[in-house]
């Protein structure tokens, strides 16, 4: 549905010197699909997302919706934003504060010349669908954060875009209402199957919304993926690191998969491309640390001491230390053992990704 390939977009400095923003990025998303596209500020994500909106003109590569190229360096097309016919919501909603919810929503349409009547069918189906249907003469000053969200989803919907251009829309809300939004989000884009494109540098936030998922750092994506594959079987340290917490474990790749660290020998889910005698780092989800007070059967067990314990309601964070490393563990409440009190670590072999130092 949507292929990018090869994009690179350059701003100026103040010093006149150009600073890449999007270096050589290519992906491609399927029709009816949410693909997002996370990372850190400045990393180059909303770059991206307003090339592919025509609000930005990148330096090289090529941009196509479907069999339409709206974008290509080296034949040179450039397809107007306006002429584009997509769909876009921006962290500021841009909600016209003198119109109704109705007014705001059938404005698109009314640009168009829509006729009278096929408006009101359009804006009434869409209002629906974000719930909102039952505030249609609402003055737009008068909504909630969470529905002024919806609202701006509607007016881009309303359009029934090819695909629709989303850039970090629930930044603005409060916790608790982000987290019901990512369901609203998640639940409309399935319902409609409209194409997705997705920014955000909240890590929750993608793996909660996405079918697939581009990190990006400093210009460039580093993995894309799956958001399983994404937190499960990150390729960098930086992508392992950005999405969730981890502990990251140096050591030396050992023959059979095996690694050798500060507190002993780990077998590892090691990747085919290391070798004995490479140094390595393992990353290994505080989830996947596994305590209990009895040592286990199996392999990866250590005997450790409880350094620090927080209690969080849902689950307890324990730091545990072998040796000189201090290991974060994710368990349930009711492992209770008190500070500087002996408990015993496994690591399951399956759940410490190595990869290169």
């Amino acid at each position: 549905m949507l292929k990018v390939e090869g994009l690179c977009t350059e701003y100026p400095n103040e010093r006149g010197e150009a600073v890449r923003a999007a270096q050589d990025v290519s992906f491609e998303v399927p029709e009816g699909q949410l693909f997002t596209l996370l990372g850190p500020s400045g990393c180059g994500k909303t770059t991206t997302l307003r090339s592919i909106a025509g609000l930005e003109r990148p330096r090289s590569g090529e941009i196509a919706v479907g069999d339409r190229v709206v974008y290509s360096g080296s034949r040179g097309i450039f397809v107007a934003p306006n002429r584009r016919g997509f769909g876009m919501v921006f962290q500021s909603y841009a909600i016209w504060p003198h119109m109704s919810v109705f007014q705001n929503a059938a404005f698109p349409l009314e640009v168009r010349r829509t006729p009278r009547k096929e408006i009101r069918d359009k804006v009434m189906r869409v209002l629906a669908a974000v719930q909102l249907e039952s505030l249609a003469e609402r003055e737009a000053t008068r909504l909630s954060g969470g529905q002024q969200q919806r609202l701006a989803l509607a007016r881009a919907l309303v359009m029934e875009p090819e695909l629709l251009l989303l850039d970090e829309p629930l930044s603005n809300l409060d916790a608790k209402l982000r987290e019901r939004m990512r369901f609203e989000l998640k639940r409309l884009q399935r319902e409609l199957k409209i194409t997705t494109v997705y920014v955000t540098h909240d890590q929750s936030e993608a793996l909660a919304l996405s079918h697939s998922i581009a990190v990006m750092n400093e210009g460039r994506i580093e993995q894309t993926g799956s958001p399983r594959d994404i937190y499960e079987k990150p390729r960098s340290r930086f992508v392992a690191d950005f999405v969730g917490a981890t502990n990251f474990i140096e050591g030396e790749m050992l023959a059979g998969g095996r690694a050798r660290a500060a507190f002993g020998e780990i077998d590892t889910g090691a990747a085919v491309e290391l070798h004995e005698g490479d140094r390595v780092l393992l990353s290994v989800r505080p989830e996947d640390v596994e305590l209990s007070e009895t040592r286990p059967d199996g392999r990866n067990v250590w005997e450790g001491r409880v350094d620090q314990k927080v209690f969080l309601g849902e689950f307890v964070d324990f730091q545990v230390k072998l040796g000189e490393r201090i290991l974060l563990s994710r368990q349930h409440p009711s492992l209770r053992t008190p500070i500087g009190g002996t408990i015993y670590v496994r690591l399951h072999p399956g759940k410490c990704v190595a990869f290169k130092a």
